[in-house]
């Protein structure tokens, strides 16, 4: 094995300066407080369903919390976790739209077509509309069901947009990523447009205000307007801390220290969430909501590391199926737990909400048969073994195949050069290329030449297409097994040949000129008509010419003097 190391530095010298030295199977880095004895006379029941509110970031890194050791300040999502429960063995998808499409349907991507890349804002497709969904099922339940933030799930026809999808009300963004103050967002050169919606209309009036800011004052302000008698769900889905790198001046301030840039704003940006999450919980308890909540944090994929984010001490980052990209940042806080204040090494996945959430809520989940989640609700709350064995962590049959990969290294049932993933108790499989490899400390050096943050990188995995590793003794993914255990290795492919049986075809059509937001007033929106997506989903080519909207010829002007306004208005640096 070869490695390249930044002078004087190594994986070992850095565990000698204590960067590894915490033990990974301690509880948390945040000693657990004793159980309050006044606990044991809680009703072993909910009198009636539970207000749920559940909270995902974007692209927050495995390190970038306070309890798991972070230099950045999250004092609100250390409280609320060491007051709940800490899930350390939570798994979630690497990248954006994966997440949420297993979030909202139970389902593992290779179920719903959704298993290349994200959705992209061009492309005629959506989170597919014979899925019924978390919040559709809630509605059943007799919630009131709101959604605040990203969606990222798609929009080119009305059908696809939240409130068609079990949402009473959305305030937020369709497309992945947004300007933080004007809400534009560019899906190339010169294909811009604003990407901020009140239910299905353009929300023009809200352009200036910080998305983190505005959004935790939405749910504010849902809280207060509906009755606390009433079982509410408000799905929060943080714009934060995904790029653009931007946030008001004075969380900067505290960060001035930091020599890296990049961390600089991305831990601004976090300790603002945080911020947000605590004023999200300060209007459950003014509202007479929080002693029937139940309050749910996650992440979406790992950090990205080169904007600021950091996984370590994770192998890997965002868009990668090494730890760093596949596991999250998740804890559950609530009055309504049995068993508080503890760290649960349960195996969760990001499926598991939606029967764990819609059991909590009473509701039937015997008319969505074939769920990939599993309730474990019992395993958080009571501390009970988790139903959970395995994860299938995606199959992807579009991804680059890797050079070396060939069907004979899967002794002959699979084709190595596939990019797959799968988790079966301690044992992780990887075949293909599973992405960028390294691990990636802290990012507290500077004005190192080129790759900064490269402190170590192994190359023997570039003639590779097979990787083997126990995680729960190896949870750093140190020690490829591959070839000392060749029997695991084929049971674990065993199990990728049984899960790609189950796949749908992959769902990723070519992205369409008419999307532009120049022929939609300046705004990202649905584009298609009925007509235009029955025949792009029989798979006949899109439609370019026909119907189409007048270009607008004011749009950038309009974009240019929103802009100067904003700038003007705000603090952002």
């Amino acid at each position: 094995m070869a490695v390249y190391a930044l002078t004087g530095f190594s994986l070992v010298s850095l565990l000698s300066f204590g960067y590894l030295s915490w033990d990974w199977m301690k509880p948390s880095l945040v000693a657990d407080v004793a159980t309050d004895p006044m606990e044991k006379s809680l009703p072993p029941a909910f009198t009636r369903p539970p207000h749920i509110i559940f909270i995902l970031t974007d692209d927050q890194g495995y390190h970038d919390v306070g309890y798991h050791g972070s230099d950045i300040q999250t004092p609100t999502l250390d409280r609320l976790a060491a007051e709940g429960v800490k899930l350390e063995n939570y798994y979630i998808q690497p990248i954006c739209t994966p997440s949420r499409s297993q979030l909202i349907t139970g389902r593992y991507q290779i179920h719903t077509g959704l298993q290349h890349s994200i959705i992209r804002p061009r492309q005629p497709n959506c989170l597919p509309l014979d899925q019924v969904t978390l919040p559709q099922k809630l509605q059943e339940a007799g919630y009131s069901t709101h959604m605040v933030g990203k969606w990222h799930l798609g929009f080119y026809k009305k059908e696809c947009l939240p409130t068609r999808r079990g949402f009473d009300t959305f305030l937020g963004s369709l497309t992945g990523n947004v300007d933080y103050y004007t809400y534009d967002n560019c899906d190339g050169p010169g294909v811009c447009g604003y990407d901020l919606h009140e239910g299905e209309d353009v929300a023009w009036d809200q352009s200036g205000k910080y998305s983190t800011f505005l959004y935790a004052q939405r749910v504010s302000k849902i809280l207060a307007s509906h009755s606390p008698k009433e079982p509410i769900f408000i799905y929060v889905a943080f714009q934060a801390v995904h790029t653009p790198l931007q946030s008001p001046k004075e969380y900067i301030y505290r960060y001035r220290s930091m020599g890296n840039v990049a961390r600089r704003k991305y831990a601004a940006m976090v300790t603002c969430m945080d911020e947000a999450v605590k004023n999200i919980t300060w209007a459950l308890k003014k509202y007479g909501y929080y002693d029937n909540s139940v309050i749910v944090f996650s992440t979406d994929n790992g950090g990205q590391t080169f904007s600021g984010g950091s996984n370590w001490p994770l192998r890997g980052r965002k868009g990668t199926y090494w730890e760093g990209g596949v596991r999250g940042i998740g804890f559950v806080h609530s009055p309504l737990i049995k068993r508080k204040r503890r760290t649960s090494w349960a195996l969760v996945h990001i499926t598991d909400w939606y029967p764990t959430l819609v059991s909590l809520a009473r509701g039937n989940l015997s008319n969505v048969p074939g769920l990939d989640g599993y309730n474990v609700w019992p395993a958080i709350s009571e501390g009970k073994e988790s139903p959970r064995t395995e994860i299938l962590h995606n199959i992807d049959p579009l991804y680059n195949h890797a050079k070396y990969g060939s069907l004979e290294d899967g002794f002959g049932i699979w084709n190595t050069a596939v990019q797959a993933s799968i988790r079966v108790r301690e044992w992780k499989l990887l075949t293909g290329d599973p992405g960028y490899s390294d691990w990636i400390p802290p990012q507290t050096l500077t004005n190192f030449p080129g790759s900064w943050w490269n402190l170590e990188r192994l190359t023997d995995g570039l003639r590779k297409s097979v990787w083997l590793f126990n995680i729960t003794a190896d949870p750093y993914e140190r020690y490829d097994l591959s070839d000392q255990r060749p029997d695991v290795v084929r049971t674990l492919l065993m199990r990728l040949v049984h899960y790609n049986r189950t796949a749908i075809p992959v769902r990723y059509p070519a992205e369409n000129p008419r999307a532009h937001p120049d022929f939609n007033g300046g705004a990202w929106g649905p584009w298609a008509s009925e007509d235009d997506a029955e025949e792009w989903e029989g798979g006949g080519e899109p439609l370019k010419g026909r119907n189409k909207k007048k270009k607008c010829k004011i749009c950038k002007l309009r974009s240019f003097f929103r802009k100067l306004n904003t700038r003007l208005m705000s603090n952002r640096i």
